[in-house]
């Protein structure tokens, strides 16, 4: 015990209460996070993985979607951030509105269901000088066309910036996107709720309140979020834990409020840092995330969420398809999208990749001998024909069968999702 690590005798009255099916502590969750042990991490998995078949079952899922970056002309200056250029930079881009309905058309046409769209915050972005009605006509460019095509799109940073940019409150930017089209709000813009934090990495963000306030309150009006965290640079476990402890409570309030919709899935996206302005780098001192730091947060974001937000998903863009099948072991039942582009990460050095066939999903998940299923954005299953059936849920009081093996899995119905089933 010389070296002050803390090993599996210390940790099992946690990992024993949580899989009693209690919320452990803020304290008790920056203890595990501290762990170094190869037989306490063991530990740690093995709990995350048990609460993972408890609450969700055997069955990965994954969604066929397309990422939109509609521009990279932004406004801010954030620390991490490459993929952001001045409007008249080399290599910044704005798409028309023609190619967006191309993009949406080529998702269409390969049988997706969701068109992820967000981008940076350009304040030219307007149409008869109200910043809302340019993003009302993105909303109207995919849905206009393609209305059973899943829009989830604008995070909580963009609602506050067309809030500012017109002068409207939050609460009449979301009910205008909602009613224009948009189905579901990425909660991006998160990065570390802690804004000594954020003071560091994006000091012209929202704070970690504004960001809560926006997301509770789509929640209000009926529009479900997802929710991130960019780990892996200058946070503290205790800030990591913090952060998880805010997403816990918003959860909590919003299930026990009674509102419209909640938290669907949580992301933990790495810090990938090779292409990110050289202060922050040179502070984090490398280029690539730490796959087993990243496998950890994962697992005890499983522990710590688990019985508030079910579905957990790694990012097979930043850890790559082989990190990302690996954390399906951690805690994770969901391995993510295809989605055909991205550009942010990317731009950033990330090594992933921008594009995942359906095919390539499948096979990272038959390699864990794990039976697979297609969902659509808000965890409903698809059918075979590729058509959202919006009311069935990957996990309910039935079973939930693997049409790849034939496998059922037990699952509970979670909190979060019987709000959106």
């Amino acid at each position: 015990m010389g070296s002050g690590l803390l090993y599996p005798m210390d940790i099992e009255p946690i990992l024993a209460e949580a899989l009693a099916g209690a919320n452990i502590s803020a304290a008790d969750g920056v203890t595990l996070l501290q762990q170094r042990d190869p037989e306490a991490l063991a530990a740690i998995r093995q709990t995350a993985d048990a609460l993972r078949l408890r609450q969700v079952g055997e069955t990965v899922t994954y969604v066929v979607n397309r990422n939109i970056n509609f521009t990279n002309i932004c406004e801010q200056h954030c620390n991490f951030c490459a993929f952001r250029r001045d409007a008249e930079a080399e290599g910044s881009y704005w798409l028309d509105f023609a190619p967006i309905l191309e993009k949406a058309a080529e998702a269409a046409a390969v049988g997706a269901t969701e068109i992820c769209m967000q981008g940076g915050l350009n304040p030219a972005a307007q149409i008869d000088g109200s910043s809302l009605r340019y993003y009302l006509k993105l909303a109207e460019t995919i849905k206009g066309c393609y209305p059973s095509l899943h829009l989830h799109a604008f995070s909580p940073q963009e609602v506050q910036f067309i809030a500012r940019q017109d002068g409207l409150s939050y609460r009449d930017v979301l009910l205008a996107l909602r009613d224009g089209g948009v189905d579901s709000l990425p909660g991006t813009a998160a990065e570390v709720l802690d804004d000594a934090v954020r003071r560091v990495l994006c000091p012209e963000k929202i704070n970690s309140a504004t960001w809560l306030e926006i997301v509770g309150q789509a929640h209000n009006i009926g529009l479900p979020t997802t929710s991130t965290i960019l780990s892996g640079h200058i946070e503290t476990p205790v800030q990591q834990i913090a952060h998880l402890e805010k997403l816990r409570q918003l959860q909590r309030q919003s299930i026990e409020a009674g509102r419209k919709a909640a938290i669907t899935e949580f992301i933990v996206l790495p810090f990938v840092g090779q292409e990110a302005p050289g202060p922050l780098r040179r502070r984090v001192g490398r280029d690539q995330p730490v796959l087993a730091d990243a496998l950890l947060l994962m697992a005890v974001a499983r522990i710590y969420l688990g019985n508030w937000i079910v579905n957990h998903q790694p990012s097979w863009v930043k850890l790559g398809l082989a990190g990302a099948t690996e954390a399906l072991t951690w805690g994770c039942n969901d391995i993510g999208g295809t989605l055909m582009e991205e550009h942010i990460t990317t731009m950033a050095g990330a090594q992933g990749g921008t594009c995942m066939t359906v095919d390539e999903l499948r096979g990272a998940i038959a390699s864990l001998n794990r039976p697979d299923r297609q969902r659509d954005t808000l965890y409903g299953l698809v059918p075979s024909s590729g058509t959202a059936s919006g009311g069935a849920v990957l996990s309910g009081e039935t079973t939930v069968s693997s049409t790849s093996t034939g496998n059922t899995a037990p699952a509970r119905q979670s909190r979060s999702q019987s709000l959106i089933a």
